[in-house]
């Protein structure tokens, strides 16, 4: 069986592990031994306690650098109606070309990818270097356990890599799209205005806090923030939710909630939107609380020597060189930019989180050989 083939293989046997968050599911344990196989030296990262214990996967081959990384999730998020899907979400059929089954996009594929490049790549190892493997079982959760752990174990411990590519399914029709190289900070907040409840017919008696709250909300309801950077989209503002809980329609209620989020670029930092909308607040509120979380910063690895061997590799497999882009949610390379460049690159996402996910097999075939271009440029003077 040839190499581009044990990726399909092993992209399917982590299909089958029903990895839901927080549960490893088998998924680690079958990397283990596959990495073991390749040479690797293994060392398991469990963090957290009781309900909140997550387990990942470090994994580095060669001691000494250049350094080139890996980086992935083997966590799913829950199928959802099971009855809707056409295969088990977990059976990880391969039917017509396709992988299917929860995680074949997002991103089992991507992780069964890069194993398989480097058991191909190190079928004529380098003179000297190391890859290594960061596998996380919290990326689809609060993230807390996972990735931001280890890099902080990685830094403590003399792992740190050149460079890192994370195998997220960054494109969008046809592998060869599109290459993120940042992501867009995450901040939200639960903001609460309190009044004085009363009649409606003596609003003089009373103290409206949806008026205030309404006041409030207007610079971030549905809102551009500015006009976007070279490399990021402009930052936006949207309420998601208000709620009073008030069934009467002739009741002033005594208190309204509201919750909101914010996606910014590198112009802002959580820090200045926080001060900005609480002085907003004070000026046109009354009596209100809010709590602030930010789960992450925004971040950008410019154009260089990382992005350009991904361009270059997808260009030469697939025929198309991939655009950079920052937008979409957010991923674990935001915690991985702390201690080096990285960029992610991976599968098609078209049906990542959704009833019946797939990724064509031709494609996760191409990837293996992408990571594998990749591998053969970062190691060329020393191979």
């Amino acid at each position: 069986m040839d190499k581009t083939s044990q990726a399909v293989l092993l992209a399917q046997r982590l299909v089958q592990c029903p990895s839901v968050t927080p549960a490893e599911g088998g998924a680690l344990d079958l990397l283990e031994a596959e990495l073991t196989a390749m040479g690797c030296a293994c060392t398991r990262l469990p963090f957290g306690e009781a309900e909140e214990r997550v387990d990942n996967l470090f994994a580095r081959w060669g001691k000494g650098g250049p350094h080139f990384a890996f980086a992935g999730h083997t966590d799913v998020v829950p199928p959802g109606d099971v009855v809707a899907w056409t295969y088990d979400p977990f059976a990880g059929k391969i039917v017509d070309g396709r992988l299917h089954g929860r995680g074949a996009a997002d991103m089992k594929g991507g992780v069964a990818a890069f194993v398989a490049a480097t058991a191909r790549f190190l079928q004529t190892p380098p003179h000297q270097g190391s890859i290594s493997f960061l596998i996380t079982g919290d990326e689809e959760g609060d993230a807390i356990n996972g990735t931001n752990r280890m890099i902080d174990w990685v830094r403590d411990n003399d792992q740190v890599p050149d460079m890192c590519l994370v195998g997220e399914p960054t494109n969008v029709s046809e592998m060869g799209d599109v290459i993120k190289n940042g992501r867009r900070g995450s901040l939200s907040c639960k903001l609460t205005v309190t009044g004085i409840q009363g009649h409606v017919a003596y609003p003089h008696l009373a103290d409206n806090p949806l008026t205030h709250l309404l006041a409030m909300l207007a610079p971030i309801n549905g809102c551009e923030l500015d006009s976007g950077t070279e490399f990021f989209d402009p930052s936006t503002a949207n309420v998601t939710s208000i709620d009073v809980g008030n069934e009467a329609v002739n009741v002033i209620p005594a208190s309204a909630t509201a919750q909101f989020n914010i996606r910014f670029n590198t112009k802002h930092s959580a820090d200045s939107l926080i001060g900005w909308l609480e002085e907003h607040f004070d000026r046109v509120g009354d009596t209100w609380e809010a709590r602030w979380k930010v789960t992450a910063h925004p971040f950008l690895t410019p154009p260089g020597r990382l992005t350009n061997m991904i361009a270059e590799a997808a260009e030469k497999i697939v025929g198309r060189r991939p655009k950079l882009s920052t937008n979409g949610g957010t991923s674990d390379a935001r915690f991985i930019t702390n201690v080096c460049p990285v960029a992610e690159f991976g599968l098609v996402g078209k049906t990542m989180h959704k009833i019946d996910e797939h990724v064509a097999v031709e494609d996760i075939n191409s990837l293996t050989d992408i990571y594998t271009h990749i591998l053969n440029s970062f190691f060329e003077k020393v191979k």
